[in-house]
C-alpha cells in the first residue's frame, strides 16, 4: 500500500526505518514463500508459511501507525500509536524467531532482519521520548 505521509515525516529516522524493514520483509516472506508454500509429502502444508505472511502484515502497519502518532495532537492519542508501534515490533521479533526454524534457504535472510528490528528499536525508545 502506497501511503501519502507528510514531508516532515520523511526526515525521521523511525520512519525511513519502517519502510526499510516493509520493504526487507517482503522480499524475505517471497523467498521464504517459493520454498514453504509446497505441500509436505503427507500432504500437509509448511505451518510457517503463515508466519511469513505474519511478518509483511506487521511490517506494513508500522509506517502508518508511525504517522498516526505524529499526526495526533493529544499526548494520550500519540502513546496509543506508540504503544501499538511497539506491539508491532514485539510481533515482528517474535515471528522472525519462528521462521528461523523453518526449513528453507530463505532463514539465512532472517537474522538481517532481526538486527534491523534491533535498530529500529532504539529509534522507537528515542521517537516515543519525543512525542
Amino acid at each position: 500500500m502506497i501511503y501519502s505521509s507528510p514531508s516532515h515525516l520523511n526526515n525521521l529516522p523511525i520512519y525511513t526505518k519502517a519502510l526499510e524493514i516493509f520493504s526487507l520483509t517482503r522480499k524475505i516472506s517471497h523467498y521464504l514463500n517459493y520454498d514453504l508454500s509446497n505441500l509436505k509429502t503427507d500432504g500437509t502444508e509448511d505451518k510457517h508459511v503463515y508466519f511469513s505472511g505474519d511478518i509483511v502484515q506487521q511490517s506494513e502497519l508500522l509506517g502508518p501507525e508511525i504517522i498516526k502518532a505524529e499526526a495526533e495532537i493529544y499526548s494520550e492519542n500519540k502513546h496509543k500509536h506508540a504503544d501499538r508501534v511497539e506491539r508491532l515490533t514485539k510481533l515482528l521479533y517474535k515471528n522472525c524467531k519462528r521462521l528461523e526454524q523453518c526449513n528453507s534457504n530463505g532463514k539465512d535472510f532472517l537474522p538481517i532482519l532481526r538486527r534491523e528490528l534491533k535498530m529500529f528499536r532504539k529509534l522507537q525508545r528515542n521517537w516515543m521520548l519525543t512525542l
